[in-house]
């Protein structure tokens, strides 16, 4: 199960195609891009397992190839820099 932080806990602020988020718990500033803002979007709604993530994404953004491989190195990226909780 992935956890993303409280809605509280994240400032977005778009720059083109990146976006910026500042994660209060932390104090630190990320510059992300697809699909980091859409994962924390979905985890923001609750815990999920990584296929129920997969799931839950292409539904909302009507992906017609989703690749599981692909999104758990980018949710793994969210977990090293303390986005998300494992």
């Amino acid at each position: 199960m992935f956890r993303g932080p409280p809605a509280d806990a994240l400032i977005a602020a778009p720059l083109g195609e990146l976006v910026a988020l500042y994660h209060r718990p932390s104090g630190q500033t990320h510059v992300v891009a697809p699909p980091a803002p859409e994962i924390l979007a979905a985890l923001a709604e609750g815990p999920l397992t990584l296929d129920a993530l997969l799931a839950r994404l292409a539904r909302d953004y009507d992906l017609a190839d989703p690749d599981r491989e692909a999104l758990a190195a980018r949710v793994a990226e969210l977990v090293a820099v303390g986005m998300v909780e494992a």
